[in-house]
């Protein structure tokens, strides 16, 4: 893949500020910045696949090799990490450096943000859902039981790099994954925003200077929000648009179904929901679901138990009480939080859905 030409930016923080830099080579860049003391954490994948270029740092440099599973997001996951940094002598002036995807990136945030009362950290995103989304935003979360990302905080890395190459090694689900993941930045930001998605996101599954653009974009809408509700109280909640419903699909069908293709199916429900409450004509939601169906083949949630959905959905964050809050759509850049209850009309539609509008 030839070198995309990316802009570099800042994102103002009330814990601290940071930089995204696009970057060319990870080694290279990992080697300019790492310091005697600095442990990498790396996902077991990308220190297979980018071996020739990352062995000879690791063989250098203090590092934890972890499977980048669900399972190791939590209490249980993260404590034999903090036992291997503090028994292999890491010091509150010594950091941490993520080398991997979202999973990576909460393990190592969470670690950070509670080691010491908070150390510095960097991230190496290296899947497109991190590069597009999670990568910025301060949030950190673990998983409690069954029950996704309950337990966190806001802690961002001093520092992001970006390597587009590794979209280069990204299977066709991980594709699907971020740009499920991404679609909802678009919709969040206004009809101009979402007709460019419209027009390049098929184009991004082969095309990867059209991908770098919907990468950057992505990160430009999100920043628009962070800086102004970085602690995600009021307007950022928004970007839970098809969040509460594809954390219930992640969970229930236990990860199974990837992150973003679990949101773009979050979406659809929300603008199914949205439908029937009067909030956008069948119109919109049918053109959002010609853009989110190109995501699902192959990740079919034909399974899930709705008893089980609905009890998913009672335990969201968001939720005010015993109400449900959804994230629901008035059009394109009118997304918005809709309290309701999680009652039997409200079922009804959770049924009618799974009843009818799936394609399988």
């Amino acid at each position: 893949m030839e070198d995309i030409q990316m802009n570099n930016f800042q994102i103002k923080s009330h814990i601290h500020d940071y930089e995204v830099e696009f970057i060319g080579d990870t080694g290279e860049t990992l080697k300019s910045v790492i310091k005697e003391g600095d442990w990498i954490i790396i996902d077991n994948n990308i220190k297979k696949l980018y071996a020739e270029n990352l062995i000879p740092i690791l063989n250098e440099n203090k590092h934890i090799s972890i499977d980048a599973v669900e399972a190791r997001k939590s209490y249980q996951g993260v404590e034999s990490i903090i036992k291997v940094l503090i028994e292999g002598g890491f010091r509150k002036n010594h950091r941490l450096i993520a080398i991997g995807g979202g999973i990576t990136q909460d393990i190592t945030a969470f670690i950070s943000s509670i080691l010491y009362r908070g150390v510095y950290w960097f991230f190496f995103p290296t899947t497109l859902l991190a590069q597009c989304d999670s990568c910025i935003g301060s949030k950190t979360s673990i998983n409690f039981g069954e029950y996704k990302n309950q337990v966190g905080g806001f802690y961002p890395p001093n520092k992001i790099f970006i390597n587009p190459h590794y979209i280069d090694t990204l299977s066709e689900g991980e594709m699907k994954s971020g740009l499920g993941e991404m679609l909802h930045y678009y919709i969040v930001s206004g009809p101009e925003d979402f007709q460019f998605y419209k027009k390049y996101f098929k184009s991004a599954f082969t095309d990867k200077e059209i991908l770098a653009s919907l990468i950057e974009r992505s990160l430009q809408i999100k920043k628009r929000y962070i800086e102004k509700d970085e602690f995600d109280r009021n307007i950022r909640q928004v970007f839970n648009y098809g969040h509460s419903f594809g954390h219930a699909i992640e969970s229930l069908t236990h990860y199974r179904i990837p992150h973003g293709i679990a949101v773009s199916y979050g979406m659809d429900i929300a603008n199914y929901i949205s439908v029937k409450l009067g909030f956008i004509p069948e119109s919109v939601r049918n053109e959002v679901r010609k853009v989110i169906i190109n995501f699902w083949s192959g990740y079919e949630i034909n399974e899930i138990n709705i008893d089980a959905f609905i009890k998913a959905l009672s335990k969201d964050k968001k939720n005010v009480g015993k109400q449900l809050g959804l994230i629901l759509n008035k059009g394109y850049g009118k997304i918005f939080k809709n309290v309701m209850d999680n009652n039997e009309h409200f079922r009804g539609w959770i049924e009618e859905y799974f009843a009818k509008e799936l394609l399988f």
